[in-house]
């Protein structure tokens, strides 16, 4: 099993955590996701999976919900 913290930029609500929790969630192998909102600040999403994730893939899931991860 593995974890992965990545700073995401741009959530604001509940709404936010949602669409990124659906989005991050759908990559194959991951097994669970939880999110720390820091309304306009720099939130923190744990990233549990089978194996370690391609940091891109995330990038583009995060993408996808609206999102994109903190330098």
């Amino acid at each position: 099993m593995a974890v992965a913290i990545y700073a995401v930029e741009g959530m604001t609500c509940q709404h936010c955590v949602k669409a990124v929790k659906e989005e991050v969630g759908a990559l194959a192998g991951v097994t669970g996701v939880e999110v720390v909102l820091v309304p306009e600040g720099i939130s923190t999403v744990s990233v549990t999976s089978a194996n370690p994730l391609d940091d891109a893939a995330v990038a583009a899931a995060v993408d996808e919900a609206g999102y994109q991860l903190a330098p």
